[in-house]
């Protein structure tokens, strides 16, 4: 039988390496979504553009911790202390409450706070209802005193993470986060469903499928994010060495996953639904001179929404109208 603590060195190691590919990932999104609002000129956005611009950057800040942490304490196990007594099982033994180990635990669970908050807060835009999130904002308080929880037992002296009673409260925060996720995905997920075959029967099957593309679910719903929490609580609830590399992955996505959905919003092509009022979507009619005009026809018969629309210039020099 393959020895136990081999596995999770290998995972920690190829986890590691994931961890500097993905925060590459992170900072190309980053650095493409402050882009796009610093060159927002419009005040109506104002306001929502700098929110997304510290939530960004709180991201990012989070997930730089945790990269850092999972780097310094590889290097310290295989590499300054590669004599350690006992090999790398007793240095993770005696090491794994180390006070930046237990940082980085804050900085995850920190991460988990604004990365989930972000996902209720579209959860309510897609169902412009409270009711709907009642049941996921129960869970999301409860992520909150399970991620302290966690933070004050991995960080007992001697504790451990992977093992004992730290492992038990890890569990149970990671079995509550992942219920989150996976309830936020679904309602995100039917709602954007239910929104697209209404728009197919009003605009037809090619606007429609701006909602119920492979991208827009993945983004909207921040499904990585959730997939990859799924094998991270059953390889931690049966104890596998393996846990490790699916954390690290899980993690990631907990930062690139609402990375991208910021992008999505910035870039004007995040689902909003609009004012009850209105019952009618907005089509924006754009020339390749770069004018754009926006008109507004009722369907009375369908619920309101704001759709964004993106042209791009006819290289013919003729007008091109798109409904988005």
């Amino acid at each position: 039988m393959q020895d136990p603590n081999a596995v999770f060195q290998n995972c920690f190691y190829v986890g590691n390496t994931f961890n500097a590919m993905l925060y590459g990932v992170e900072l190309m999104l980053y650095f493409a979504s402050t882009a796009i609002i610093l060159r927002n000129k419009d005040p109506r956005n104002e306001k929502s553009f700098r929110l997304f611009l510290y939530l960004s950057t709180g991201l990012l800040l989070m997930i730089t911790i945790y990269v850092a942490v999972q780097a310094v304490f590889g290097q310290e196990m295989w590499i300054v202390h590669a004599n350690y007594p006992g090999g790398s099982a007793a240095y993770l033994a005696d090491n794994a409450a180390v006070w930046y180990q237990t940082l980085g635990s804050a900085a995850s669970v920190v991460l988990n706070l604004m990365s989930d908050g972000l996902l209720l807060y579209r959860c309510y835009v897609v169902w412009e209802d409270w009711r709907p999130i009642i049941f996921p904002g129960f869970l999301y308080l409860g992520t909150a005193a399970l991620g302290i929880m966690t933070c004050v037992f991995t960080g007992i002296p001697n504790s451990n993470f992977f093992v004992g009673r730290a492992s038990e409260v890890a569990l149970a925060y990671s079995s509550v986060v992942i219920g989150l996720n996976v309830t936020l995905s679904l309602l995100i997920c039917g709602r954007l469903l239910w929104h697209a075959r209404t728009i197919e029967r009003t605009l037809g099957r090619r606007v429609a499928r701006k909602y119920t593309g492979a991208v827009a679910l993945i983004v909207e719903a921040a499904l990585p994010y959730t997939l990859f929490g799924i094998p991270y609580v059953v390889t931690l609830g049966t104890e596998s060495p393996v846990s490790i590399l699916f954390l690290s992955i899980y993690v990631m996505f907990t930062c690139v996953s609402p990375q991208m959905l910021i992008l999505r919003i910035v870039m004007g092509r995040g689902f909003t639904n609009s004012n009850a009022t209105q019952t009618m979507p907005s089509i924006h009619i754009a020339t390749s001179m770069g004018d754009k005009q926006e008109f507004d026809t009722e369907f009375t018969s369908e619920p309101s929404l704001s759709m964004e629309a993106y042209s791009r210039p006819s290289s013919a020099g003729v007008d091109a109208m798109q409904v988005a």
